[in-house]
């Protein structure tokens, strides 16, 4: 019997063999969150989650503690479902939910991420009392703002990233809130999409909903509560363990930041210091830079699963993802902060200042466990690419760089940057071709893109996309100005870049964080991803 499965305590068991019981127990409640994950990739009506994946589920209970989390689809969203419970509990109490009530929200500073991640909660009861939520978290297609797909790089406070929700009512014991439905297709500028991601994130909990109706059936309220402590305090007691193989002491880390796209001459630092002690882990960024002006703010939901995720980069990777994972971390972050901004700060670029959190602690943490070192990794390039008038359509998408290389090996090429899904989440060209009015004509690796050393970063990307009709582009780009940093001797990565060419050769620049730069049918938009930085010296690398 594996230490996981021995970990969810057998003394909870509400019936027949102990560790047998307790292990497919926990196998159910992932599967539950998996599975919900998987209906709304296979229900949306956006390529990008279709194609790409880019969806998250979880199993919470009524005290807003993550039970079980999706793990083959983005974890990016590990710590959102976990964050906005606890507004939806405030605003909506228990006791005043029913059986078929469904909420949405979006509020990136009540736990969401920004206005295109719509957060769908469904309640489970039992005997009219609410003991678990199912919960489910997509980027839809368009939810309004300066710029098509969520993407408003030139945004300075929330208002111009599209429409903010707070916890409402979606579905009023099983009967639809028309108004509410109402109000969020007019706010799009692909309804019909968006309606449909939004059934399909319903349709997810749904499934998760009745997994877990069936699993308080067979094994009764208390005896599932009983199993589900048992499981988070096995967790917690794996994390504690892992994190006092961590060298004593207190480690800085750091990592700064392009731009955000507004102040071009400042670049934020986001800093964290360390304190590894036998009792587990305090990570404090009170010394990150001041929230900007630009949309590169993060909600502290967002920064919290970049911090977590780090820090479970140096542990035992099969330790399950629930509540147990965040006891043993105590996580300080500053409001009015890159990490915690007061509001109406623009937090639709969060992704930029959440990897620069990932590069600061595994800087720290580096030096606490050296065998799991890595250099630092490039980050996603989301785009859009719209059509106007008559021919209106909308394509978002994205594309990865090199991941830094590690202690042991060297860095993945054209993976991502550890958190965010990796290559698998990138939507297959075919398909958008099939659907827009673009032509790929490559995506390919770029040579020498990785830093040199001991070991060598992994190689960026170039993407060409040309344009069938005339379009706007909105493209949010990091590592530019200061590419993924090489450790330990290692050489930095290359950095990235994306221009416009037009069908005789010629560039035209096209600016890291832009939105609505006009590309006219002919051209192509070239966007290359930064590569991963180098480990160790050089000379060192085995010819």
């Amino acid at each position: 019997m594996s230490d996981e499965a021995s970990s969810f305590s057998s003394s909870s068991d509400p019936g027949g063999d102990g560790a047998l019981d307790a292990e497919i127990l926990r196998h159910a409640l992932r599967v539950a969150a998996e599975e919900a994950s998987i209906v709304v990739v296979k229900s949306a009506h956006s390529a990008m989650i279709v194609e790409g994946a880019d969806a998250c589920a979880g199993i919470l209970d009524a005290r807003a503690r993550l039970v079980a989390l999706s793990t083959a689809t983005n974890l990016m969203h590990a710590s959102s479902l976990r964050s906005s419970l606890p507004s939806l509990i405030e605003d909506h109490p228990l006791d005043t939910m029913h059986p078929g009530d469904v909420f949405v929200m979006n509020d990136c500073f009540r736990g969401g991420i920004h206005a295109n991640d719509l957060v769908v909660f469904r309640p489970v009861f039992n005997d009219g009392a609410v003991h678990y939520f199912a919960g489910t978290l997509i980027h839809v297609a368009d939810l309004g703002g300066s710029a098509s797909g969520g993407i408003a790089p030139d945004a300075t406070d929330v208002f111009a990233e599209g429409l903010q929700l707070p916890p409402i009512r979606l579905y009023d014991a099983g009967r639809a809130v028309s108004d509410i439905h109402n109000l969020i297709a007019l706010n799009s500028r692909t309804p019909e999409r968006v309606m449909g991601d939004l059934d399909a994130l319903v349709a997810g909990t749904t499934i998760a909903g009745r997994r877990m109706e069936a699993l308080i059936e067979s094994y009764g309220v208390a005896g599932l509560r009983t199993a589900i402590d048992g499981y988070i305090a096995g967790v917690e007691l794996r994390m504690r363990e892992e994190l006092s193989r961590l060298t004593p002491g207190r480690y800085r880390g750091e990592y700064k930041v392009d731009d955000d796209g507004i102040d071009l001459d400042r670049s934020p630092v986001v800093r964290v210091d360390v304190d590894c002690t036998p009792e587990g882990l305090t990570l404090d960024f009170s010394e990150t830079d001041d929230q900007a002006r630009g949309a590169i703010n993060a909600g502290s939901s967002q920064a919290l699963t970049g911090a977590i995720f780090s820090v479970r980069c140096f542990v035992d990777p099969s330790i399950p993802m629930n509540e147990g994972c965040y006891t043993p971390v105590e996580i300080v972050f500053r409001k009015g902060s890159l990490l915690d901004p007061t509001p109406p700060a623009a937090c639709g670029g969060r992704v930029v200042s959440v990897t620069a959190v990932c590069e600061a602690v595994i800087d720290a943490l580096s030096q606490a466990r050296p065998e799991n070192a890595t250099a630092a990794s490039s980050v996603i390039h989301p785009y859009t690419l719209s059509g106007a008038g008559a021919n209106s359509w909308m394509f978002l998408s994205y594309e990865y760089g090199g991941i830094g290389a590690r202690a042991g090996s060297d860095g993945p090429d054209a993976t991502g940057a550890f958190f965010l899904g990796g290559r698998n989440t990138v939507p297959q060209i075919e398909s958008l071709e099939a659907r827009y009015p673009v032509r790929f004509e490559a995506q390919r690796l770029m040579p020498e893109s990785g830093g040199a050393g001991r070991t060598r970063g992994g190689l960026g990307v170039e993407t060409r996309i040309a344009l069938l009709e005339d379009a706007e582009l909105s493209v949010r780009s990091e590592r530019v100005r200061h590419p993924p940093r090489g450790r330990a001797g290692g050489g930095d990565g290359l950095a990235g870049t994306q221009y416009v060419e037009d069908d005789a050769g010629g560039r035209r620049p096209v600016p890291a964080k832009v939105a609505n730069f006009s590309v006219k049918a002919g051209e192509t938009f070239v966007l290359r991803t930064s590569g991963g930085g180098g480990l160790g010296q050089p000379r060192e690398n085995d010819v």
